[in-house]
């Protein structure tokens, strides 16, 4: 739903979804490639990353979608996002 209100323009209800995803990661498993892809949403790309760092360090295990997702079309151009599929096996 976050994703829904952040590209329809609606970044205040998007953001707060988010807020209430990261409050809720520090008592329970909330996945950092879903929150990525959030942040990547919103155009905010360090959190993105930041995200994503935290889902490959977990050994999230759909980590290995981002190359296909298109959520993550906006971090495509970034050095970081070949770096992250290089470390993944992806490239």
């Amino acid at each position: 739903m976050a994703i829904a209100y952040a590209t329809s323009g609606k970044k205040k209800e998007a953001t707060s979804i988010l807020e209430t995803l990261v409050d809720a990661s520090k008592s329970r498993h909330i996945s950092g490639r879903e929150v990525a892809a959030i942040f990547s949403s919103l155009g905010e790309t360090g959190k993105a990353f930041e995200s994503l760092q935290m889902a490959y360090d977990n050994h999230d295990y759909k980590l290995n979608i981002v190359k296909v997702d298109a959520r993550f079309d906006r971090l495509r151009s970034d050095p970081r996002y070949a770096d992250l599929l290089r470390r993944i096996g992806l490239l």
